[in-house]
């Protein structure tokens, strides 16, 4: 099932973490995890959801956070950024039923994804879903580039896609 947060207190920051078991793992090499964590909580909290439209949409199964995404303002869309499905809960569909169903509640809007080049699954999953390449490189918000990227697009209809 479809959840999404607009905001900070409408996530379960806990629940959410277990998504990002690995990513948290990474980053934890360079500070601790519980500093990861706490890093990404402000970052949520003073930047991403003081953001207009940004949203963190939660695939949701038996009341477990299974998959997660964010969405935020980019171009003429919304960028989906930073999909993840927690270890566990892998090979079963999730990631693709969460941006499935992303789509079809954002009628309308064409909604951009940038995807390692290196990353076949998250490239087949999103194709799979309706994107389509449009750039051969992935230029983030911040406006940096990333040639070992590429840039995807769906474009939704006023009834979904």
């Amino acid at each position: 099932m479809l959840y999404l947060a607009k905001s900070m207190h409408q996530l379960q920051f806990g629940k959410l973490m277990e998504v990002y078991t690995e990513s948290n793992a990474d980053k934890a090499e360079n500070g601790g995890l519980l500093q990861a964590e706490q890093d990404f909580y402000q970052y949520l909290q003073e930047c991403f959801f003081t953001t207009p439209e940004a949203v963190y949409a939660i695939w949701m199964q038996n009341g477990a956070y299974v998959s997660a995404l964010r969405l935020e303002p980019y171009k003429d869309g919304l960028l989906l950024a930073a999909l993840e499905t927690a270890p566990e809960h892998r090979r079963r569909g999730y990631a693709g039923k969460l941006i499935c169903a992303v789509l079809a509640a954002f009628p309308g809007k064409k909604i951009y994804s940038h995807i390692s080049r290196k990353n076949t699954a998250s490239l087949a999953v999103h194709k799979k879903c309706g994107f389509r390449k449009i750039a051969d490189t992935a230029v983030y918000i911040d406006g940096s580039v990333n040639p070992g990227a590429i840039t995807l697009c769906a474009q939704t209809t006023e009834k979904g896609l």
